[in-house]
């Protein structure tokens, strides 16, 4: 959780700060001059504060341990994963963009493996997994 907490908010910052870097390493055209209805900065900046947030509450929930917040993190990071996928298949972004929906799945099947696995060992111990 703190990972993927410090690359959101990393990002986060990224594409407030230097948003043509942001968007190369996304895959994504950064000309010059733009269109006057072209709002990709605008959608950026949306989307980079959303980040910046996101990493945020992440680095909190991993502080505070909350094991809850981590459970429902997984399926929505598969939801993540299957729309940012579909884009790249359909042709709506670009092949860079895989790449992001490919960590928010790892990061989901991760999250998932580490909740089981920690939910058995306790189990061991004979104590409840009310987390």
């Amino acid at each position: 959780m703190a990972v993927f907490g410090g690359c959101a908010l990393v990002m986060g910052v990224t594409g407030l700060l230097a948003p043509g870097a942001l968007l190369a390493t996304l895959g994504f055209a950064d000309p010059a001059v733009r269109a006057p209805a072209d709002h990709t900065r605008t959608f950026l900046t949306a989307s980079s504060t959303a980040s910046l947030n996101m990493g945020a509450y992440y680095l909190l929930a991993a502080a505070a341990d909350w094991r809850a917040f981590f459970r429902w993190t997984v399926p929505f990071r598969l939801l993540t994963c299957a729309v940012f996928t579909a884009a790249v298949i359909s042709g709506a972004a670009p092949t860079g963009f895989l790449g992001v929906g490919l960590w928010e799945g790892a990061g989901a099947v991760v999250t998932g493996y580490a909740l089981l696995r920690e939910g058995r060992l306790r189990g061991r111990r004979g104590t409840s997994y009310g987390g």
